[in-house]
Order: C-alpha cells, then sequence, then structure tokens
C-alpha cells in the first residue's frame, strides 16, 4: 500500500513512539488522525503534523473505554473521508513484581496490586482489541485495503516485573497474528511491531540511570532503538503487501 493520500489512525500519539510514527508517516504523504488520552498533547501533535503539509485530525479518546474506540475509528472516517490504516500504539506500565520479598526475613512485604494488573490489561489488551475491532468494522465497510499494526514488544517473551505488561504484550502478539486469518477475505493486513528498549521520553526520563545501563549493555548492537527507527518499521508494513500475519522484532537482537 502506497503511503501518499492514505489516512492513517494511530492511537497513543500524543508523544512518544506515536508520535514519531506519526511525523514519519506524514513525511512520506500521509494523513494523519492523532488520538490520545490528554488533549493538549493531541492538540500539540495536531499542529506538528499540519506542518508537514499533509492533513491532521485530533481525537481525545481512552482506547480502554468501548465507547471512545467505537467513536475513534467513525470519526475518523466521517472526518478524514477513509481509514486506511490504524496503528494501535496507545499503552501504559504499571511495573512491579509479583510478590515481593523482604531478603533479610524471608517474609512477603507486598505484591502487585489489581489496579497495577488491570489498568495494564484494561489498556494494552483490551484497548487494542476494541480499536482493531472497531478499525476491522470501518475497513470492512469501505470494501476497501486496510492494514491494522498493533504494537507489542518484546517483553512479551516475559520480562522480570512486568507480569501484567508482558501478558497484556503476548496477547497482543497472538491476537494479531490469528486476526490475520480472520480478516484476509477483505483485504486487511494485520501485521505487529515488538520494540525493544527505544529511548523514549518516557524510558530516558523514568528508568534509573545504573539501570538503564545495564539493559543497554546486554542489547546486541551496543544502544538503545530510536523512535525514527520504529516508525520506518511500520512504514515498512504498510508498503510491503507482503507483510501480514507476523509480529516484527525490532529491537537490536536484546532477547528477553
Amino acid at each position: 500500500m502506497e503511503i501518499k493520500g492514505k489516512v492513517v489512525v494511530i492511537t497513543g500519539s500524543g508523544s512518544g513512539l506515536g508520535k514519531a510514527m506519526a511525523i514519519g508517516i506524514a513525511k512520506k504523504g500521509g494523513n494523519i488522525v492523532i488520538s490520545d488520552i490528554r488533549e493538549d498533547a493531541v492538540n500539540s501533535a495536531v499542529k506538528e503534523i499540519e506542518s508537514l503539509g499533509v492533513r491532521a485530525h485530533g481525537i481525545v479518546a481512552n482506547v480502554a473505554k468501548e465507547e471512545d474506540a467505537e467513536r475513534l475509528m467513525k470519526e475518523t472516517v466521517s472526518v478524514m473521508g477513509s481509514l486506511d490504516v490504524a496503528i494501535l500504539n496507545a499503552g501504559i506500565l504499571r511495573d512491579g513484581l509479583l510478590v515481593r520479598v523482604d531478603r533479610e526475613t524471608g517474609n512477603v512485604k507486598g505484591k502487585m496490586s489489581m489496579e497495577q494488573w488491570q489498568s495494564v490489561i484494561d489498556v494494552n489488551l483490551t484497548g487494542v482489541f476494541l480499536t482493531a475491532r472497531e478499525a476491522a468494522v470501518q475497513m470492512i465497510s469501505q470494501k476497501k485495503p486496510g492494514v491494522i499494526i498493533p504494537i507489542a514488544s518484546v517483553a512479551m517473551h516475559g520480562n522480570p516485573g512486568q507480569t501484567n505488561y508482558s501478558a497484556a504484550k503476548a496477547g497482543v502478539a497472538a491476537m494479531t497474528k490469528l486476526w490475520a486469518q480472520e480478516l484476509k477475505n477483505y483485504k486487511i493486513r494485520v501485521a505487529g511491531i515488538a520494540p525493544g528498549f527505544i529511548a523514549t521520553e518516557m524510558v530516558l526520563k523514568d528508568m534509573k540511570p545504573e539501570a538503564l545501563e545495564k539493559w543497554k549493555s546486554l542489547i546486541p548492537i551496543g544502544r538503545l532503538g530510536e523512535p525514527s527507527e520504529i516508525s520506518q518499521s511500520a512504514e515498512f508494513i504498510i508498503e510491503n503487501d507482503l507483510v501480514d500475519g507476523v509480529v516484527l522484532e525490532i529491537s537490536g537482537g536484546i532477547k528477553i
């Protein structure tokens, strides 16, 4: 699929990887729908995308809410006239060990809360399900080819301290592969991206320096990935019609 002139909706695109993908695709002539839960971030990103000479529209939405997911995809079509690509990127972190044990006494002193578990599952798994479903509804109704790109993570293989996140991303990877089978008769391709450690503001700001250096040392290429490299991966999926039913691990070779 040629990117130029296509309408691409990207969830969680007010900042970070989502915004990087929006910019990269806009530079190739794609028209962008920015979606995020923060209105200020949405408005700022829309202005930045418009400065690149393409159409942009902002929609404030919480992907974990069914009515928001439905409204997001319907509004995309009603305002932009089409929905060609949906990149399902919105996600949150609520890290923590399953149980925390005092090293001196051997007693359990904490555990992952239901809020930590459910909030991540709601956004990172249910949110992807809802937005993919509603994107597929609109694409099928248009009776023309489409591309759905769920964003997973290498944490799908299991990353200590991320029971919730790893479970959600493993689910995203599984859904990606089965949706490719379910939607093939409607000329909708589904292929995912599983980023490794990427130099986003969230990673650079929230991760402790010593932890960041430890992870850098474990990445075979010797550095964090750049947000633009994830955008290039999304662009590749859109443009290459042979990419379907897979999850591309864009990680610099790190194996969790």
